[in-house]
C-alpha cells in the first residue's frame, strides 16, 4: 500500500506531516514526489537536503523523498509553463512504484500557481491509475477576502467542500511548528507561514484537510484576486490554460 504525495516544492511536506504519520502508523509505504526544479544546482541541493532532514526527524526514509523536478529546468513558480512534461513524468514516476493506491496533493485553493498544478495533475493521474480513494488535499494558504499581500495559513477553503479533522496533542503540535528548523534557507518564507501556523493553530487546536474532488478543478478557486495574481503576478487564466492542457481530469 503506497501513499504518493504530490508537491510542488521542498518544504511542501511540513504541511502534510499529520497525513503522513497517519499513513505511516497504518502501515502504508509514504513517499513524496516534488516536481520542480531551482534556479541553481547547488539550491537545488540544498532545498533536498533539507527536506530529508526534515523526514529524518519524523523516522521516515529520507530516500522516500524524490526529485522529479531535477535538471528539468521548470523551476519554482513556472509549472503553469510546461505541466504536460511535469506530467508526464509525475505518472512514469508513479508507475514505477507500483500499487499507489492513496494520493495527498495540494490544495486548490489559489494561493501559489505551483501548488494548484500540483492538485490539477493528482486528479488526472488518480484518474488514469484508477485509484478509487478519495484524494486528500492540504490547505497552506490563500488570500479570499484579504488585501495586499496578506493571506490565511494552513485554513481550508470553504469552496473545497466538508472538512476532515484530526486531534493533535500539545507535544504533537510544538514537535510539529519546531521543525521548522529543518529549512534554513527558506527563512524568509517560514518569517509569513511559521506565525500563520501558530495562529491558526492556536484557535482550531487540530489538523485540518479536505477531499479534492475533479468538478473543483475546472472552477476558480476563489472568487476575487487570487493569492498568486497578487504576489507573483501569475495571473489564473496562465494557469487555467496549464490545467486544460493536461486534457480530460477524472
Amino acid at each position: 500500500m503506497v501513499t504518493l504525495y504530490v508537491l510542488a516544492h521542498f518544504d511542501d511536506e511540513f504541511g502534510a506531516l499529520p497525513l503522513m504519520l497517519r499513513d505511516r502508523a497504518q502501515g502504508r509505504d509514504v513517499r513524496l514526489c516534488f516536481n520542480m526544479d531551482y534556479r541553481t544546482p547547488e539550491l537545488a541541493r540544498t532545498r533536498h537536503a533539507e527536506t530529508r532532514a526534515f523526514l529524518r526527524r519524523f523516522g521516515f526514509d529520507p530516500d522516500a523523498a524524490l526529485h522529479l523536478g531535477a535538471d528539468t529546468g521548470i523551476v519554482d513558480g513556472r509549472l503553469y509553463t510546461e505541466a504536460p512534461r511535469a506530467y508526464a513524468a509525475l505518472k512514469a514516476a508513479a508507475t514505477r512504484l507500483g500499487k499507489v493506491d492513496r494520493l495527498v496533493t495540494l490544495a486548490w485553493e489559489g494561493g501559489h500557481p505551483d501548488h494548484d498544478l500540483c492538485a490539477a495533475m493528482t486528479v488526472k493521474l488518480a484518474g488514469e491509475l484508477g485509484v478509487a480513494a478519495p484524494i486528500e488535499q492540504i490547505s497552506l494558504y490563500n488570500s479570499p477576502d484579504l488585501p495586499w499581500l496578506l493571506y490565511h495559513g494552513f485554513q481550508p477553503l470553504p469552496e473545497n467542500g466538508p472538512v476532515q479533522r484530526m486531534k493533535l496533542s500539545a507535544a504533537d503540535w510544538r514537535r510539529w511548528v519546531t521543525s521548522v528548523a529543518d529549512y534554513p534557507s527558506q527563512i524568509r518564507t517560514w518569517l509569513g507561514l511559521w506565525p500563520a501556523l501558530l495562529w491558526t493553530g492556536a484557535k482550531q487546536r487540530e489538523f485540518r484537510w479536505q477531499i479534492l474532488v475533479p468538478d473543483r478543478i475546472p472552477e476558480r478557486p476563489h472568487a476575487g484576486p487570487l493569492f498568486y495574481e497578487r504576489m507573483f503576478k501569475v495571473p489564473y487564466a496562465a494557469v487555467r490554460e496549464a490545467a486544460d492542457s493536461l486534457g480530460p481530469v477524472g
